[in-house]
């Protein structure tokens, strides 16, 4: 089979073969975790030069089309801003990001209020506000050129994974894809598992999940308020959930909107005046009106954990390894950190390698150092949200007037906000 470079992206090559194709790395998923672990890869050059890399991916991606992304945005931590800069990719999506330079926290109809602002930390931008698709295009574009100057990473896209099984020295990896009349037999030493909340390699390797269900559901969309936002960032605590508002190139802002299943599903069948009247009356008028908003959408919130980050030849990185709650907006931001941890570990043990003359990106001793590494700051993150969530969504008089002691207390440059700043910024 021939390799598919990232600028001929579109399906796999209609070449047979019967031998496996041999690959130190396969990562299984296109979406951002598997295209930032790519070019996390290929910029490690000991690993560009050195180790096959593949990417399984099931749609058809073009790099001058990402359709699979929507209009959703995310919210880039300070941390992994930096990080994207220092793989030299975020030049390529900046243009599109629209800085958050002071956050403002409230609980509606309490007195309760918090303002951090990027100066008292000693940074230009708390984070940035960025559409999913300019960043899928930005890490294309790097792959692109990566491309041109290492191993070229294969692709195999519009492909679907038939079977998978986990042997002694390698992963036997079955495809069946449109373009190709016969299966595709690949054999990897490791398998990155970044195929989502419902990851097939998970449920391959029989690791367990743990999910805890919120009995909330997200309303998200995009507004556009009377007011200039001016890089600010809203968190809104209501009796029914919390409202948050990032702040969008154009002036608009990404909104997301937690509630109770029924009233998520009345907030999607409103017509768009409606909704932004009720969004009026729940968010305040910090912003003024809100003139208008883009088509909603609605998804349940739970928290999923994979019992273990690792298997034999296997490491679960992004939503196949957790998927967490948004009030915080660390889903992406703990993702990558998986990232950069497992691209790291497996630069170090390379070149160790190289000394011993072994080549092996699937040893134990890597995942289970990956696993012991990622477990402590995944539990941080995962405990301040949940937390965050049984605060924030309860009426309970002693939790309302704690949760507002801690906002006024925040309000400070206290060490309870220097904590909570240096965690949501991804230090």
């Amino acid at each position: 089979m021939s390799s598919v470079k990232s600028s001929d992206v579109g399906s796999v090559t209609s070449q047979s073969q019967s031998a496996a194709q041999q690959l130190d790395i396969c990562i299984v998923g296109g979406g951002l975790s598997g295209l930032l672990m790519a070019v996390s890869l290929l910029k490690q050059p000991a690993i560009a030069n050195r180790y096959q890399i593949a990417i399984i991916e099931a749609n058809k991606l073009e790099p001058s089309q990402v359709n699979q992304f929507d209009d959703r945005v995310l919210a880039l931590s300070h941390g992994s801003v930096e990080y994207l800069r220092s793989l030299g990719v975020w030049s390529l999506m900046a243009d599109d990001a629209n800085p958050i330079e002071h956050i403002h926290i409230s609980d509606r109809g309490h007195y309760g209020k918090a303002r951090i602002k990027a100066e008292q930390h000693h940074v230009e931008a708390l984070g940035y506000v960025i559409p999913l698709a300019s960043i899928a295009n930005g890490l294309l574009s790097a792959l692109q050129t990566a491309d041109e100057h290492s191993n070229p990473i294969q692709w195999f896209t519009d492909s679907q994974i038939e079977q998978l099984s986990i042997k002694a020295e390698h992963t036997d990896i079955k495809l069946s894809a449109s373009a190709q009349a016969e299966p595709i037999d690949i054999e990897a030493k490791l398998v990155i598992a970044c195929d989502g909340g419902q990851s097939l390699c998970r449920q391959a390797a029989n690791i367990g999940t743990s999910q805890q269900d919120y009995d909330q559901w997200a309303v998200i969309a995009n507004v556009c308020p009377e007011l200039p936002h001016n890089n600010r960032a809203f968190e809104r605590f209501t009796e029914h959930g919390p409202i948050a508002m990032l702040p969008m190139t154009n002036q608009q802002c990404s909104l997301v909107w937690t509630l109770p299943p029924e009233q998520a599903e009345q907030m999607s069948t409103l017509d768009d005046q409606a909704f932004c009247l009720a969004l009026e009356q729940a968010f305040g008028h910090w912003l003024g009106g809100i003139r208008t908003a883009s088509k909603r959408t609605i998804f349940p919130l739970s928290l999923v954990q994979a019992e273990r980050q690792s298997f034999h030849r296997m490491a679960l990185v992004g939503n196949a390894s957790h998927t967490i709650h948004p009030i915080a907006g660390q889903g992406f931001n703990l993702g990558l950190r998986d990232v950069k941890v497992l691209a790291n570990l497996l630069a170090s043990e390379l070149s160790n390698e190289l000394a011993s003359k072994k080549h092996d990106a699937g040893s134990a001793p890597l995942l289970n150092q990956y696993q012991t590494l990622r477990a402590s700051d995944q539990q941080a993150i995962i405990k301040l949200t949940d937390s965050m969530v049984t605060l924030f969504s309860n009426d309970i008089a002693p939790l309302v007037a704690g949760r507002n002691v801690g906002l006024k207390v925040m309000n400070y440059l206290s060490p309870l906000q220097k904590a909570f700043v240096n965690k949501t910024m991804g230090y």
